[in-house]
């Protein structure tokens, strides 16, 4: 291989994070090593190319030596991933390299022509979200939260309690406590044989994050596609990946888009987001990231984007009332529930998610009413009472309960708070299934 190996010796700029010069034959995204250090191709205008170096260029001379390896990003696939934590190259961070058929990341997504519509459900565990927000296999959805919440445990709980044969977390920019996080618990649990890491901490250079989602879904797409497995990815952090992004879009002084994010930010999410699929095999990619919040503010370009590609949203939030956190039911939503809810979930959940959110609704127009001085109803009393029960019972990520006792729950509250005609629910199924 090393005789085809195109080898260049003369730079025409350099940047903090690329390196720019004249070569010919060479492809996008392509690996290259200058001076060394790994680096892949990000733009080609006639015979200049522009390269991003992971490790960053300083120290870079002019005449450094420049060798392309004819080759996209690569990832060895088998059953040897299993249990395995790797770095964002695909090379383990502990122990021997695993053996394996060698297969370029960054690939299309599946063609829609192999493509079904997504029917199967994936059960975490966490009422506020199947009960509410159930998601399918084959849906891609991002978690919405401030970065001081506690959405890394939330991912390690999804991964422990989600009904899938393999899970595949990527994560970009984490911390070592959080790595060390997710190792000790898939650990701990005994559950390291399903599940398969790609790793970007902060200790590594931040354009290494934007191997890890290719890498993460290379390795999904072999157990999907070829084992004909149900798998579910977790992505952490997506707002680290887009500023990983923006980092080397504003090296090559490319013009920024909205909040300093590159125009390509749309595609580029897409890109990922995409390899999500429910396959006529019975296999599925299922993609659930996290999208980290700056104080709230959902307009963000990384946050606006998402919510154009994905099919819904899973908002965290603090309930003070209960002092937990919770998946908040106003402002989350799985855009495919409805293909499995009633379906492959028990007659009554329709019916009694809706009117939960309704009486939760009431309740929060009556914590505005009591706030503003009003005097409260009866019912709005009552209703007070139902939200904290509910928040507690059904909201709060720590609940780790099936459905079929979610929905008992619930009627169990019904039944505590309000009459058969508050709650509103259709007499044959209240008549079934009242408390």
């Amino acid at each position: 291989m090393s005789a085809f190996q195109k080898i260049y010796t003369s730079l025409t700029a350099i940047t903090k994070a690329t390196v720019s010069l004249n070569a010919k034959g060479v492809m996008n995204e392509e690996l290259a090593t200058v001076n060394g250090r790994l680096a892949q191709v990000v733009k080609i205008n006639g015979e200049q190319v522009t390269l991003q170096v992971f490790e960053g260029t300083d120290n870079i001379p002019t005449n450094a030596e420049v060798t392309f390896l004819s080759h996209p990003p690569m990832l060895k696939v088998g059953e040897e991933l299993c249990g395995r934590f790797f770095n964002a190259y695909g090379k383990p961070i502990q122990g021997a390299d695993i053996q394996g058929e060698e297969r370029e990341t960054g690939g299309p997504a599946v063609n829609p022509f192999r493509r079904e519509q997504p029917s199967e459900l994936i059960a975490t565990g966490i009422a506020g979200i199947d009960l509410n927000n159930t998601i399918v296999s084959g849906q891609k959805i991002p978690f919405f939260a401030d970065s001081n919440q506690p959405y890394n445990q939330v991912m390690a709980m999804v991964a422990l309690r989600a009904d899938v044969d393999r899970i595949i977390l990527g994560g970009m920019g984490m911390t070592n406590d959080d790595y060390l996080f997710y190792k000790n618990t898939f650990d701990n649990a005994g559950a390291l044989s399903k599940i398969v890491a790609f790793v970007n901490t902060t200790d590594n250079p931040p354009v290494e994050r934007l191997l890890v989602p290719d890498m993460a879904l290379t390795a999904a797409e072999y157990f999907a596609i070829d084992k004909n497995e149900k798998v579910l990815v977790l992505l952490t952090d997506m707002t680290l990946y887009a500023d990983a992004l923006a980092i080397v879009s504003n090296r090559m002084d490319q013009i920024p888009s909205k909040d300093s994010m590159p125009g390509s930010l749309y595609s580029d999410l897409a890109k990922i987001y995409e390899k999500a699929v429910q396959l006529p095999t019975g296999g599925s990619i299922t993609i659930l990231a996290v999208t980290t919040l700056n104080d709230g503010d959902i307009t963000h370009a990384v946050p606006d984007n998402t919510g154009y590609i994905t099919e819904g949203q899973l908002f965290l939030r603090n309930d003070a009332e209960i002092g937990k956190v919770i998946v908040d039911p106003f402002r989350s939503l799985s855009r495919l529930k409805q293909l499995v809810i009633g379906k492959k979930t028990r007659e009554d959940h329709p019916q009694v998610m809706n009117a939960a959110v309704r009486l939760y609704a009431d309740a929060a127009s009556a914590r505005t009413k009591l706030e503003n001085g009003f005097d409260l109803s009866d019912y709005d009393a009552r209703s007070l009472e139902f939200a904290k029960d509910y928040s507690e019972k059904l909201l709060a990520i720590d609940v780790n309960i099936p459905i079929n006792e979610m929905l008992d729950t619930a009627w169990e509250l019904f039944a505590k708070y309000f009459t058969k005609e508050e709650v509103a629910i259709k007499e044959s199924i209240t008549d079934k299934y009242w408390k």
